[in-house]
């Protein structure tokens, strides 16, 4: 049954996450008074780029080539590893935070090595820009998931999801406050404005998905908007993980996707309306606006070691 759930949970977060960027975009569209395209329309990108040829760029190797499967295959095994439905995770060696941390950071260290490993100076500063972004947000997200393992007793995100749900993670002030700067690290993981602009690969944002075209492109569309989906789940599976299923029977499991949809749902809406309440800010700037989140989660381990 556990085998069964990570198949369902990592093949529903594939299937969703066009549909749940292409809703962020209708939200968006609607606050600037604007009509927008259809939610459907990133299904319809990701059609058309798969029946393209793809063309490379001369100089690029073997790293630009494996970047794309490689990026999307992390965020798939997270998926598959996350306790969603259930607070238990459904394969238990992709649930630990080790692995989950060094799952997210392959597809930025590969992501900015194929900008490297392109022919294009243009591209090389969009990954200069990634890494940028990682030294500053990943830092955080560390201490924070360090502080819940601590807490808990444990680097398993089901059994941290366990104690959360049953009221049993202590300090109970420590744990809230990690939740906080949590919820800040996933916002500017998920590629949000001011900090990041998810579909911007004409800009810097996102500047190595110039190089790519057909289905490279594809998948690499495709790996951008299920990691903006991960990143919430892996919140909302450490934070808000009322719902899930407590046992492994099929109805119990059932209720627990419907619970996590709405809930996920929630996350976007409320991710979507801060960031169209903001303007983007210059990438070298970014350490003025992170560094709150920085001491947020700081402040998580301060009352971790106090005890409150």
């Amino acid at each position: 049954m556990s085998i069964v759930v990570a198949l369902l949970q990592a093949v529903l977060l594939v299937a969703l996450a066009p549909l749940v960027s292409g809703i962020a975009r209708k939200i968006r569209a609607k606050m600037h008074a604007r009509e927008g395209a259809s939610a459907l329309q990133d299904y319809y990108d990701l059609a058309k780029l798969w029946h393209r040829c793809e063309v490379r760029e001369g100089g690029s190797g073997l790293v630009s080539r494996a970047m794309p499967p490689v990026f999307l295959g992390c965020f798939i095994l997270i998926a598959a590893g996350l306790p969603l439905a259930m607070q238990a995770c459904p394969i238990p060696i992709l649930g630990d935070i080790i692995t989950i941390l060094y799952l997210m950071a392959l597809p930025r260290f590969m992501f900015s090595l194929a900008s490297i490993d392109s022919a294009g100076s243009y591209t090389a500063i969009g990954g200069i820009r990634e890494l940028l972004v990682g030294v500053l947000v990943e830092p955080s997200l560390m201490l924070v998931l360090f502080v819940m393992a601590v807490a808990v007793g444990s680097t398993n995100v089901g059994i941290m999801a366990n104690a959360v749900a049953t009221l049993q993670a202590y300090p109970m002030v420590a744990v809230v406050v990690a939740a906080v700067a949590c919820a800040m690290a996933c916002y500017i993981e998920m590629g949000k404005l001011p900090f990041d602009l998810a579909e911007a690969e004409q800009e810097i944002q996102e500047g190595p998905l110039a190089a790519y075209s057909g289905p490279s492109l594809a998948m690499l569309k495709l790996g951008v908007s299920l990691k903006q989906l991960v990143v919430a789940s892996l919140f909302v599976a450490i934070f808000v993980p009322f719902g899930a299923a407590a046992a492994a029977g099929p109805l119990d499991i059932l209720i627990g996707f419907i619970v996590y949809l709405v809930k996920v749902l929630v996350v976007f809406l409320l991710a979507s309306v801060i960031e169209n309440s903001v303007m983007r800010v210059r990438y070298k700037l970014l350490g003025r606006y992170t560094w709150f989140v920085v001491g947020i989660a700081s402040l998580s381990l301060v009352f971790l070691v106090i005890g409150i």
